[in-house]
């Protein structure tokens, strides 16, 4: 696990933008809820275009800030957060590859909450004037969006569901599950394996459990013969029963079959 950071305060530089090839991703999530056309597919591709690098423990967008548009992951792992007046942070969304934030966005007079990386990421901001375009149109991409942000609804509720009502264990063995399901939708799991560039504290402040705990945690999933965590990556050894530990079922996740 990489070492316990909050959130940084700085922003990344609009100038720093690179040309990449359209992530997988990206188009493999939205064609789970319809079939893409060409001219959908040519935009994907301008999006990926105009995103830039930002670095790890960077705040995008702060909490109380006017909206500047819509961020979308490209690469990288990132988060939706609030902070407390006190500053202890809940997350309520872990952003991967192909995942972007409120596409109501450009209806809010400020942000309601925070939204930073947690690994390197490459992100493209859409301004408000192409949100509304895309909002307006009957296109299919645009369904397609609106269907994804369905998914983060139902994904909001089942994480209420874990932290009101499931034991610390279940907890984290639902929440590995829920990601191995995502990662292996976009393409980016290796069997029952996958990237995870989250600390011990980002977990706790997903799963309402203090960091010794998230620990002990983790040693009992271990100990169980469940996990192995190797630096910044996730092998489940044990799906079937990582599952029935987590009260895991996939259908909130809208992945067909």
């Amino acid at each position: 696990m990489i070492t316990d950071q909050r959130p940084g305060r700085t922003f990344p530089s609009f100038a720093a933008r690179e040309a990449h090839s359209v992530p997988n991703a990206l188009i493999r999530k939205l064609e789970r809820f319809g079939t893409l056309g060409a001219e959908d597919r040519d935009w994907l591709r301008q999006i990926s275009d105009a995103a830039y690098p930002v670095a790890a423990r960077t705040d995008l967008v702060r909490e109380g800030d006017v909206p500047e548009g819509l961020f979308m992951i490209l690469e990288g792992m990132a988060c939706r957060f609030k902070l407390r007046p006190c500053g202890a942070r809940q997350i309520t969304a872990y952003l991967i590859p192909g995942d972007f934030c409120d596409l109501d966005v450009a209806l809010r007079p400020q942000m309601d909450h925070g939204i930073s990386t947690l690994s390197a990421c490459r992100v493209a901001l859409l301004d408000l004037g192409t949100i509304r375009r895309l909002t307006e149109n009957p296109k299919a991409i645009t369904r397609a969006m609106r269907m994804a942000t369905l998914v983060d609804d139902a994904t909001l509720r089942e994480w209420l569901v874990n932290v009101g009502s499931r034991s610390a264990i279940q907890r984290i063995a639902h929440l590995f599950c829920e990601l191995l399901m995502r990662f292996r939708a976009i393409g980016l799991a290796r069997g029952d394996s996958y990237e995870l560039p989250v600390s011990q504290l980002d977990l706790a402040d997903t799963t309402g459990l203090s960091t010794v705990h998230v620990n002990r945690t983790l040693q009992e999933l271990k100990r169980q013969g469940l996990i192995e965590l190797r630096s910044r990556s996730l092998m489940i050894r044990d799906l079937p029963g990582l599952q029935a530990l987590g009260e895991f079922e996939a259908g909130y996740l809208s992945l067909g079959a």
